[in-house]
């Protein structure tokens, strides 16, 4: 038996009146739980009211423009008596108030904590300051890639920002240690790989000479323009940058330890950026100059002559290239099964090649590194494997075991913002906390920690600060290893299709069949798409081979929009082109490919 309810408009914090800016339902739709209802616009805030039970709306009793205020009749829903009964039973904290009569349920539509938008949280540096005064409208902890877009797009939306890094230059990791100066250095190793690659068809070039010193100065300098505009950018926006390390002194205060005193400062509202640090790992003399972790291996402080990398990941990857090209010796140990963990196995297999055949790197899988001793002739490692152990003595150590979050660093539980056991904290796809004024963002809301990833977050935080309606919801994020071969995937892998048991149809084209590939000499590439067998929608890819990086793009565009495998094949690209192969593989999934012959599909 269906019972007729009235949804009404929670508690909004206020007894203001509020509009109704959309209403988002229809007469006879049929709603799930928590979906949205309308939205509603005051002074300081917009806000999305969730349903707070699934059923069928049988009459609306508002309209857009209508004022409205708490407990307004929004609609009547016509729900299961199983429905209604399963709701009333809900705890009020997370349900909301509910009361029920002879004839109909009475449900106050109020979000859940991780959903609900606090009106004093969205404000416009105008109401911020009506409301309470504080120092700052938003204040953001870390200037990496997140922090910094974070600061940017929020000033550009008219906030009063102040942003807070508790290093000299902005940028964070990826700018100052990270992507950004590996990427110079990885095309350093590219064009050295290169060059020699040349002599089997008949180009010869002498070894190469290396100027450390010159080198180094080179990658600073592209790291130094980057930072430099930053400032400039921050300083055209009026974001007010403060130096020093930031900690939460309560829910609208923060302590910054910086280099002559400590100050505070008050704000409306809160962006974390704080991003991640490296993994320690027992056993290790980290005061040995000689152990490096990715900062260190940077720069490039010589050219070793033995080098152990613990950690075969996509860091420890990249900068093996890196002293490969330097002429280094390398052993890369990993405790997994497989380099690049999470990575379909057909796409490492070419570089995993490029490792032991061409740079003569020893590579130790299922293997553990136990212990590191400190000696005169160099680093003492223990080496233990699934057969047997032994030692080994090195010039230098790398160790790039993965990175950890740092919110166990900024003493959130004073602004009652919850912190895991690992250091992440969680958000809503608003990127809000568990308090609503406070948001997070990168590398500290979970995997993947990936700049790009962070910067995207970071622009849906801003707009939300700014009483703007934004959700981050990211159907495919890509990753690139830029190695050589470079390794990029995108969307749903082959092993994670197996481990979930999702169906998947898979096409491939090898780029010993392109034209371009070799003409460059570079012929063990591969461009694989997964399809539904069903739909015929593309569900994720791999490539790996010279710019699979670039060409990832095109991948995760075609999955944001829902391609299908005639998309791909009938989209013209370039000729003769590696991006090709995309084309190719689809065209291969098809039974329309002309540049292989295939058998028939059935």
């Amino acid at each position: 038996m269906d019972h007729l309810s009235e949804v009404r408009v929670p508690d909004l914090g206020t007894d203001d009146s509020v509009d109704v800016v959309e209403v988002l339902v229809a007469a006879g739709d049929q709603i799930a739980l928590e979906d949205s209802l309308i939205t509603l616009e005051s002074d300081k805030a917009s806000m999305d009211v969730p349903s707070p039970v699934a059923g069928k709306v049988r009459e609306l009793k508002v309209k857009r423009g209508d004022t409205i205020t708490q407990g307004s009749l929004i609609l009547l829903m016509e729900v299961t008596e199983e429905a209604a009964s399963e709701f009333l039973e809900m705890p009020s904290e997370s349900a909301g108030s509910a009361t029920r009569d002879e004839s109909s349920a009475h449900f106050s539509a109020e979000p859940s904590a991780a959903e609900r938008i606090d009106p004093a949280a969205s404000v416009s540096p105008a109401s911020a300051t009506a409301a309470e005064t504080y120092d700052t409208d938003l204040v953001v902890i870390g200037a990496g890639v997140g922090g910094y877009t974070a600061a940017f797009r929020a000033a550009d939306l008219g906030l009063r920002v102040t942003l807070i890094e508790r290093y000299p230059v902005l940028g964070g990791v990826c700018l100052n240690v990270g992507c950004i100066p590996s990427k110079a250095l990885l095309h350093v190793a590219e064009v050295v790989h290169e060059a020699g690659a040349l002599a089997e068809h008949g180009v010869s070039f002498g070894p190469p000479e290396v100027d450390l010193d010159r080198l180094r100065s080179w990658k600073t300098e592209v790291v130094g323009r980057l930072t430099g505009g930053l400032r400039a950018l921050a300083k055209r926006r009026n974001v007010r940058v403060v130096e020093g390390t930031a900690q939460f002194a309560g829910p609208h205060e923060i302590e910054i330890d910086g280099s002559d005193e400590l100050q505070k400062l008050s704000f409306a509202q809160a962006t974390i950026a704080a991003g991640s640090r490296v993994v320690k790992i027992p056993g290790v003399p980290y005061d040995d100059p000689r152990v490096m972790d990715s900062t260190d291996a940077l720069e490039l402080a010589e050219t070793p002559e033995s080098l152990l990398l613990v950690g075969g990941g996509i860091i420890g990857l990249e900068m093996a290239m890196v002293y490969g090209a330097l002429g280094t010796k390398l052993t890369v140990v990993e405790l997994l099964d497989g380099l690049i963990p999470g990575c379909d196995r057909d796409l490492v297999k070419p570089l995993e090649k490029r490792l032991r055949k061409d740079l003569d790197a020893e590579i130790h899988l299922g293997t553990k590194v136990a212990a590191i001793e400190s000696s005169e002739a160099g680093l003492i490692a223990t080496l233990v494997g699934p057969d047997s152990s032994k030692s080994s003595t090195f010039d230098r150590a790398l160790i790039a075991v993965g990175r950890r979050p740092n919110g166990d660093l900024l003493n959130a539980g004073a602004a009652g913002v919850a912190v895991d056991e690992r250091g992440f904290i969680a958000v809503d796809r608003s990127q809000r906390t568990n308090q609503p004024h406070i948001y997070a963002i990168g590398d500290i809301v979970g995997e993947p920690m990936l700049a790009h990833k962070a910067a995207h977050q970071a622009k849906v935080a801003a707009e939300n600060a700014a009483g703007e309606k934004s959700a981050f919801d990211a159907r495919a994020i890509p990753s690139v290893a830029y190695t050589d071969p470079e390794i990029a995937w995108v969307g749903l892998s082959e092993l994670e299709a197996r481990e979930t048991g999702t169906s998947y149809e898979k096409a491939v084209f090898p780029w010993s069949a392109s034209g371009r590939s070799l003409g460059m000499g570079r012929t063990d590439g591969r461009t694989k798409l997964l399809f539904d067998p069903e739909t015929k929608r593309l569900l994720g890819a791999g490539i790996v081979g010279p710019g699979a990086g670039d060409l990832i793009s095109e991948i995760a565009l075609a999955i944001e929009m829902d391609c299908e495998a005639t998309d791909l094949a009938l989209t013209i690209h370039p000729h003769p082109t590696v991006s090709e192969t995309i084309g190719f593989a689809a065209e291969a999934f098809e039974g329309t490919i002309t540049d292989l012959y295939l058998p028939k599909r059935r």
